[in-house]
């Protein structure tokens, strides 16, 4: 199919009939296990169940759904149809030869998935969010980013087509350069409002191994990591801070830096060279669904900031390290987010301009000093945004911390939303459960582009979601 072109599927009577996707009534929510909504679960196998599923969708609509690791609501619909489509996942195609290779997926093909099948070729994603089980759909949905945006941007600035099931039935395949890039890029960061995401061209990257070279180094305060990482990340393609958001005083935001670049074959020890591109994903078993509210409290935030700020060395270079220790350590426990007992928690991630460091410092200093405690902190910069409006990536400074549910905590991060748009940022809608939708349209001046292609395509809001009900998208 060329770019922009609309492929109407339209089966007989009979054969729709037969096409009818059983749904189940279910209870749905984002990993942050808070928020929860009933919907009518679809699970589609076929591109023709897509469609009728569709067709068939009642009054509230229809929302496409990964493997649920949106943070907030994105992927539920209260009262209309969700859409699951992890079985959509074949590895259709690899082009290894092109002078940039590319593969073609199923949107339901997890990251994860797709880093084993093209490691054995030498080829590798270009993006990896924090968990690799999330699908290529829902990257794309949430145009998700990794710890290398500073140098290689976004998960959309990769996607070199996709075709997408649109509110009237067709099937259009779009791109950044075909008949209806608005709609591509809308798309993109889109958070499934366009429509369902079938199938994506992808450019991977060729790589000698499956390692990385790693530099860590601590830091005593905040300003020191950001003056750190200000003067040094140029130099590597992969930079990420964990800091300690408990920690008062002196040392408030002492953090834990780990830079790095993929390692090439001549870097690995003997004992690794023999299997160079050899996928080392560890297990340590399920969390189970056993723990309290309020396991995350300042003697057990307190123990854990204190041990992973002095585990690590205090300056060491060139390490290698294979793809679950430097990307997804939080891969090897399944369902670690029951760690936060049956409220759940809330990721609160916002960027602010690289301008706006006292602005930084200061929600860094709200949080630390609120009495609400988060032990997965995390601190990147970001480069050049894309195309898309609704994307969340921004020239600047993100940060992201993981809060427990409890009483007090929406006054927190609404003073956290005032200084965020104050400073010209904005906050993640993959990760977001909670914001009003006039602090949302603050923070994306775009939002009318996107809207605008929004009712072109889908003008009586088929595609909706609780998301954008909450925030009127």
């Amino acid at each position: 199919m060329s770019g922009g072109e609309a492929t109407q599927i339209q089966p007989s009577p009979a054969v729709e009939s037969q096409l009818q996707v059983p749904q189940q009534l279910v209870e749905l929510h984002g990993w942050g296990r808070a928020g929860g909504s009933r919907s009518h679960l679809a699970r589609i196998d076929t591109i023709a169940g897509a469609v009728s599923a569709l067709r068939n969708a009642g009054t509230r609509g229809v929302v496409p759904r990964g493997l649920g690791r949106s943070y907030g609501d994105a992927a539920q619909n209260a009262g209309g149809t969700t859409l699951d489509l992890t079985r959509l996942n074949k590895i259709l195609q690899v082009d290894a030869e092109g002078e940039v290779p590319t593969v073609s997926v199923q949107s339901g093909v997890s990251i994860d998935a797709l880093m084993k099948a093209l490691l054995p070729f030498g080829l590798w994603v270009p993006v990896l969010p924090g968990t690799r089980q999330v699908t290529i759909g829902g990257a794309i949905a949430a145009d998700v980013h990794g710890k290398n945006h500073h140098t290689q941007g976004s998960f959309g600035n990769h996607v070199r087509d996709l075709d997408l099931l649109t509110a009237d039935g067709g099937i259009r395949t779009l791109g950044p350069d075909g008949d209806d890039p608005e709609l591509f890029w809308a798309t993109i960061g889109g958070m499934g409002l366009t429509g369902v995401i079938l199938r994506a061209t992808v450019a991977v990257q060729r790589t000698e191994t499956a390692y990385f070279s790693v530099d860590t180094q601590r830091c005593d305060d905040l300003d020191s990591l950001m003056a750190t990482m200000s003067d040094g990340d140029e130099n590597y393609t992969y930079s990420v801070a964990w800091f300690d958001a408990v920690t008062r005083g002196k040392h408030l935001g002492r953090a834990v830096l780990t830079r790095g670049n993929k390692a090439r074959l001549s870097d690995l020890p003997a004992k690794l060279r023999a299997d160079p591109l050899r996928f080392t994903a560890p297990a340590f078993g399920t969390i189970p669904e056993v723990f309290p509210n309020r396991m995350v409290n300042l003697a057990t935030a307190k123990a854990f900031s204190a041990m992973w700020f002095r585990k690590a060395p205090k300056h060491r270079v060139g390490e290698v390290q294979n793809i679950t220790t430097f990307f997804h350590p939080l891969d090897i426990v399944a369902e670690w987010n029951r760690l936060y007992g049956p409220n759940g928690f809330l990721q609160y991630q916002f960027a602010v301009p690289f301008a706006e460091h006292e602005t930084f410092r200061r929600c860094v200093e709200m949080i630390v000093t609120s009495g609400h405690l988060s032990c997965l902190n995390v601190l990147k910069r970001f480069g050049p945004g894309n195309a898309a409006p609704l994307s969340f990536p921004m020239p600047g400074w993100t940060l992201t911390v993981d809060l427990p549910i409890e009483d007090g905590l929406d006054r927190l991060c609404t003073r956290l939303d005032e200084q965020v748009v104050a400073a010209g940022g904005r906050c993640y809608l993959a990760k977001d459960s909670r914001l009003d939708a006039a602090t949302f349209r603050q923070m994306y001046p775009r939002l009318e582009d996107f809207l605008a292609v929004r009712k072109r395509v889908d003008p009586g809001a088929v595609f909706t979601s609780d998301l954008s009900r909450r925030l009127a998208l």
